[in-house]
C-alpha cells in the first residue's frame, strides 16, 4: 500500500446519489445505530434503580450526548477522515501515512507497533460488537413474548450464520438491501424519541455539558466506571473511517451530519424523558419507549437492523485484512471484488469464516448480552488511541498544522481516549480479557509474519540485481532485445524479477554474459547455438576463447570466459545456480 493521501478532486463533487447514501446506511450505520439498544440500559445499570433522579438521568444522557458528538463528529468525520490513503481508511492506512512523513527509521517502527495494535483490536471489537449486537436484538423476545426465552441462543446462532452467507453477494448489493431497512429503523427510532421529548421537554436540557460535568464531580468514582458503559454509544466509530473505500468519505459525512445523529440524540433523549417520567423504565428503555401494542414489531425490526449492524464491522475487516496483506502483515488471501465501480468493494472469504467462527463462540460462552457488555469496550478505546496517536503524526506531518494546534487538539482526544480505555480496563477479569486475547494471537501472527518477509526479502535481496544497474548496462550488455513489450508480475519494483533472469523458454539454450560479479541472462534465438569446445589439437579463433565442458545439475553445458551457456535453462555461475534453486526450468 502506498503511502499517499488522496487529492480532493480524487472524488466527485455535489452532493452523492440519493442510492450511494441509502447504501451507506445499509453497511456503514448498522452498527453505531443500533447502539440505543443497549447503551442507556447499560449505564444505568450501575445505578441504584430507587434512587435515580433527575440529576442521574440528565448527567448520562450528556455525557452520551457529548460523547457521540466529540469521538465521532469531531474526531472521525470531521478530521480523522481527511486523512485517506488513496481512498482507503482505517488504522493501517493512518499509519501508511504517518510512516511517510516520519524522518527517523526507529519512528517508523514505532508507528508501526501503534498500528498493529490497533488493527488487532480492531479485529477483536469486530467478534464482540457482532456478538452483542445480535443477542441484544434477539432478547427484545422475552420483553413482547417471554415463552420464546429458551430459544434466544438457537435464533442468534441461526441470525448469525445467515448474515455471514450472504457476504460473498459482495457490499454494494448487500448495502442496496439492508440501506431501506435501515433508512426505516433510523425514521422510526427518531420517531420514538421525539414523542417521548414531546411528552417531557425538560430532557433537552442534556445538551448542556454542565449537566455531565455535575455528575462526574458528584459521583467520581463511579462516574468513572459509568464511562466504561456510556462508550458502547459510539460502537461502530472506527467503522466509519474503515469503510471509506468502500463508498468515500463525502457520502458517509453527509449521512451521519443530516441523518444517522440527528436520530439517535432524538433517540436518546426521548429515553431519558421516558425514564424521567417512570424510572422503573430503566429496566430496558429502549423497548419500554415502544407503545405496547408495536413492541412485537419493533423487536422484528430491531433484530433486523443488528444483523445489518454486523456489516460495518464485516465490511471494515476486509478492508483491514486486505491492508495487512499489502503491508505484508498477513499471508495472501483470496480477494475477490464485488464493486464495478468502488475498487474498495471487496469480500475475503477466510476472514468472513474467522468472524463467523468466532462470534458464534462468544455467543454461546457468554449466553446474555449483559455478560458480553463486560467484555465491550477495552478493543474499541484501545483502537480509539491508537488513531488518535496516528492522526497527530499525519496532522502535524502530511497536513502542515502548528505543532501546538496539533498537540492541543489530538492531545485532547488522547486524553479522551485513554479515560475511557483505563475505564473499560476495569472490566478485563469480568470479560474484557476475550478481545485482549484476540488481539495478542493476531499481533504475535502479523509481526511473525512480518519478519519471517523481512528475512525471506533480505536473502532475495542478496541474489537479485538491481533494476537500476540492469537498465545502466544494458546498452553496453550483449543481451538480444526483440520487439515488443513483456510484463513480469514482481513484489518489489527495485529489483529484477527472478522470471527474468532465469527462465527456461521451450528447449532452447539461455545464454549468459559475465557482467562484474553477477550475470545477466538471455534466451537467444532458437538458431543460434551453444559454441562448442575447440577441436583437439586445432588453435583457437581470435573471436572465440578457450571453452570447456562442464555439468550443471546433470546436464551438459559448455563454459567459456565470454559466453556461458548451458541447456535447458540452467546457468553454471554461482549466481545463477542460487536462483536456479529458486526459478526451476520446466521439464522438456
Amino acid at each position: 500500500m502506498s503511502a499517499t493521501a488522496s487529492s480532493p478532486a480524487a472524488r466527485k463533487q455535489g452532493l452523492p446519489r440519493l442510492g450511494l447514501l441509502i447504501a451507506v446506511l445499509g453497511v456503514v450505520y448498522g452498527d453505531i445505530g443500533t447502539s440505543p439498544l443497549y447503551t442507556l440500559q447499560a449505564s444505568f445499570g450501575f445505578l441504584d434503580p430507587h434512587h435515580i433522579g433527575a440529576e442521574e438521568v440528565l448527567g448520562i444522557l450528556s455525557l452520551v450526548v457529548w460523547t457521540l458528538f466529540l469521538v465521532v463528529t469531531v474526531k472521525y468525520v470531521l478530521l480523522v477522515m481527511r486523512a485517506d490513503n488513496r481512498g482507503e481508511g482505517g488504522i493501517l492506512a493512518l499509519m501508511a501515512l504517518a510512516q511517510r512523513v516520519s524522518r527517523f527509521e526507529s519512528t517508523k517502527r514505532g508507528l508501526a507497533i501503534i498500528g498493529i495494535i490497533g488493527a488487532s483490536l480492531f479485529f477483536g471489537d469486530g467478534v464482540i460488537t457482532r456478538a452483542i449486537s445480535v443477542l441484544s436484538a434477539v432478547e427484545g423476545l422475552e420483553v413482547s413474548t417471554p415463552g420464546l426465552d429458551p430459544y434466544v441462543l438457537l435464533i442468534s446462532v441461526v441470525v448469525i450464520l445467515g448474515l455471514f452467507l450472504i457476504q460473498s453477494r459482495g457490499t454494494e448489493r448487500v448495502g442496496h438491501f439492508f440501506g431501506p431497512v435501515m433508512a426505516v429503523w433510523f425514521v422510526v427510532i427518531g420517531a420514538l424519541g421525539i414523542a417521548q421529548i414531546a411528552a417531557n421537554p425538560s430532557v433537552l436540557s442534556a445538551i448542556s455539558p454542565v449537566h455531565a460535568l455535575r455528575f462526574c464531580l458528584a459521583y467520581r468514582g463511579l462516574a468513572f466506571v459509568i464511562l466504561g458503559a456510556v462508550v458502547l454509544a459510539v460502537t461502530g466509530a472506527e467503522a466509519l473511517y474503515a469503510d471509506m473505500g468502500h463508498f468515500g468519505a463525502r457520502p458517509i459525512r453527509v449521512s451521519w451530519l443530516f441523518y444517522v445523529f440527528p436520530c439517535l440524540i432524538a433517540n436518546y433523549l426521548g429515553q431519558g424523558a421516558l425514564v424521567l417520567r417512570d424510572p422503573s423504565a430503566v429496566a430496558n428503555p429502549f423497548y419500554l419507549a415502544v407503545p405496547a401494542p408495536f413492541r412485537l414489531p419493533m423487536v422484528v425490526l430491531a433484530t433486523v437492523a443488528t444483523v445489518i449492524a454486523s456489516q460495518a464491522l464485516i465490511s471494515g475487516a476486509f478492508s483491514m485484512g486486505r491492508q495487512c496483506m499489502q503491508l505484508g502483515f498477513l499471508p495472501r488471501l483470496t480477494v475477490r471484488h464485488t464493486g464495478e465501480t468502488e475498487e474498495g468493494q471487496i469480500y475475503i472469504p477466510q476472514i468472513n469464516y474467522f468472524l463467523a467462527v468466532a462470534v458464534i463462540i462468544l455467543v454461546l460462552s457468554f449466553k446474555t448480552s449483559a455478560g458480553l457488555a463486560s467484555a465491550y469496550g477495552i478493543a474499541v478505546t484501545g483502537t480509539f488511541l491508537c488513531t488518535a496517536i496516528l492522526a497527530m503524526v499525519v496532522f502535524r506531518r502530511a497536513f502542515h498544522w502548528p505543532r501546538i494546534a496539533a498537540g492541543v487538539m489530538f492531545g485532547f482526544f488522547m486524553l479522551l481516549d485513554g479515560t475511557f480505555f483505563a475505564a473499560n480496563s476495569l472490566k478485563i477479569i469480568e470479560g474484557g480479557w476475550v478481545p485482549i486475547l484476540i488481539a495478542i494471537v493476531l499481533m504475535a501472527l502479523m509481526t511473525t509474519w512480518r519478519r519471517g518477509r523481512d528475512l525471506m526479502f533480505a536473502k532475495w535481496q542478496q541474489d537479485s540485481l538491481p533494476l537500476a544497474t540492469f537498465i545502466a548496462r544494458l546498452p553496453q550488455s550483449r543481451t538480444i532485445r526483440v520487439p515488443g513489450i513483456a510484463v513480469f508480475l514482481t513484489g518489489n519494483p527495485d529489483y529484477v524479477p527472478g522470471t527474468r533472469m532465469v527462465r527456461d523458454w521451450g528447449r532452447r539454450a539461455i545464454s549468459c554474459s559475465p557482467s562484474g560479479s553477477r550475470t545477466a541472462c538471455r534466451s537467444p534465438p532458437s538458431s543460434r547455438a551453444c559454441p562448442s569446445p575447440a577441436p583437439s589439437g586445432s588453435p583457437a579463433s581470435p573471436s572465440s576463447s578457450p571453452a570447456t565442458r562442464t555439468t550443471c545439475r546433470g546436464r551438459s553445458c559448455t563454459i567459456s570466459s565470454t559466453t556461458r551457456c548451458c541447456t535447458r535453462g540452467c546457468c553454471s555461475s554461482p549466481w545463477s545456480m542460487s536462483m536456479s534453486r529458486k526459478w526451476r526450468p520446466r521439464s522438456g
